[in-house]
């Protein structure tokens, strides 16, 4: 949950958050403007996050997975990427008084890294919670100072403190300055654990039964294809466990939300706050057989909700315009004036198409999905047949990340298509292409029967988007009327990747 308050006044009709954190973005009805096609830079939480703050994709910012090696909070995202987040932005150069509170980047507090003594630039007020997503016994950095938590539900239920943190925040703050706060609630993460009043919620509710749930995905990367189908009946237990874990954990966040709204209400400044409400990447739950995770690169695992209110935003409107999560920082450093172009940000301001200055035919076309796999150097002892490269595996040996699931993908939505195109960084350099109008469940890989020079379009957009920073990020895609493609500019480093690319696909 995002809140930025700007300087001066506003007209705008109060906003209640209703109990619809769970309802289907087609129908969803409140009163603020809903994105529904936003995705994420990478699905796994700290290269995502790390979009968030920089407004960069992940081969701008250079972390890549959750850990130190990986450059997860590590030293050197310290010393090269915090100093030009968007909050230390916000901060030393448009005079805001900042908040943090919640899951910072997966690493955060490690000793390597500086311990919870290190308070990122650009924070005011920082609780920073010490690693990974817990709900009890935990440490939190309060201004760098460590806090520990133990299992009373009344005084660490961590969704709850981080409420009431944000509404100390919000009463004790000053009225001189303009503020932002960010507050990162680690649910609907696992553990899934639940506030007491809501553990019998949703009783009867499972994994959504969708056309790809429980399905071999025949014409898909071999890690796909290596999970067993059907499922077997305590996979689906599970993961219908998880499901139900899931909502449970988020009633907490909604009560979170309509605490601080009615907060903002009280104190006269809802009118002239914008609030944003999103994720870090998505999830699945049995789709393709498999059980629960995310890394992968199909909608579920990519897309999220993107939810905003505040000033000049008509209510109840649905924006089919594609954004991504590195136009966040883009996007609340022009609400408060600050010149993007400035920046070394990937992403673009999406406040002109908030206030309905901006159309689709000057918005733009394309995003860039990236990730990098992670696996073990060593067999997992309970599935040698697998070999070593593979990691996140369940006891039925589906693993569900290897070194090799390494891809990227152009994820294309214009007025002519709406397509995705990924490219593995494998041995096959194995392709996979949807037309996502047509197959919205991804069910069929059109990447040998798709026209091929269509292919080696996007083939050059994705090196192009690889390579990218900055302002090169937000040049014209292939389905852009502007875009303009001559083969002769193919990239001469890269020209062994489109050979290979053809003779894969005949």
């Amino acid at each position: 949950l995002l809140c930025i308050r700007k300087s001066g006044n506003s007209r705008q009709p109060v906003v209640s958050f209703l109990k619809a954190l769970f309802e289907d973005l087609k129908t969803l009805s409140v009163s603020c403007r809903v994105f529904s096609p936003q995705f994420v830079a990478s699905p796994l939480c700290c290269p995502s996050r790390a979009s968030i703050l920089t407004g960069k994709y992940p081969h701008n910012h250079h972390v890549i997975n959750n850990t130190l090696d990986g450059n997860c909070s590590s030293k050197a995202w310290q010393k090269s990427e915090e100093p030009h987040t968007f909050p230390a932005l916000l901060k030393a150069s448009a005079g805001y008084q900042t908040f943090f509170a919640g899951k910072y980047l997966n690493q955060y507090g490690h000793s390597e890294a500086g311990g919870v003594e290190h308070v990122p630039l650009g924070w005011s007020y920082w609780v920073g919670l010490d690693k990974n997503s817990k709900y009890y016994n935990y440490t939190l950095s309060v201004n760098g100072k460590a806090q520990k938590h133990g299992a009373d539900y009344s005084k660490d239920y961590l969704t709850d403190l981080l409420a009431n943190m944000s509404l100390d925040f919000l009463q004790y703050k000053t009225s001189y300055q303009p503020f932002f706060m960010m507050v990162s609630t680690p649910a609907p993460h696992s553990p899934w654990t639940a506030a007491p009043q809501y553990q019998n919620s949703f009783k009867n509710t499972k994994a959504p039964r969708d056309p790809n749930f429980n399905i071999h995905g025949k014409d898909k990367h071999w890690l796909i294809r290596q999970a067993k189908t059907p499922m077997s009946n305590s996979s689906i237990q599970f993961l219908d466990d998880a499901f139900r874990g899931r909502w449970q954990t988020l009633l907490s966040v909604d009560d979170l939300v309509e605490k601080i709204v009615k907060r903002l209400e009280v104190r006269g400044e809802l009118n002239n706050t914008y609030i944003f409400f999103t994720s870090d990447n998505g999830y699945h739950t049995g789709q393709f057989s498999l059980p629960v995770d995310k890394r992968q690169l199909y909608e579920f695992d990519i897309r999220v909700p993107l939810m905003v209110r505040g000033p000049n935003i008509k209510p109840n409107q649905i924006s089919q315009m594609l954004v991504a999560n590195v136009d966040l920082g883009p996007t609340i450093l022009d609400i408060a004036g600050y010149n993007v172009n400035k920046t070394q940000m990937d992403g673009m301001s999406f406040l002109p198409v908030m206030e309905g200055k901006m159309n689709g035919t000057s918005w733009r076309t394309d995003i860039l999905v990236e990730y990098e796999g992670e696996g073990r150097n060593k067999s997992d002892p309970t599935c040698p047949l697998l070999g070593p490269g593979v990691s996140e595996c369940f006891p039925d040996c589906v693993c569900e990340d290897s070194y090799n699931n390494t891809y990227a993908c152009v994820r294309t939505i214009a007025p002519s298509s709406n397509l995705q195109y990924c490219e593995f960084d494998d041995n096959e350099i194995f392709v996979e292409v949807y037309n996502v109008t047509a197959d919205p469940y991804q069910l069929t890989n059109i990447a040998k029967t798709i026209d091929k020079e269509v292919l080696e379009k996007m083939n050059h957009r994705l090196m192009m988007l690889q390579s990218c920073s900055g302002q090169s990020c937000r040049t014209p895609g292939v389905y852009d009327p502007r875009y303009k493609f001559d083969p002769r500019q193919m990239f001469t480093s890269h020209s062994w990747r489109l050979s290979r690319l053809r003779q894969t696909l005949k």
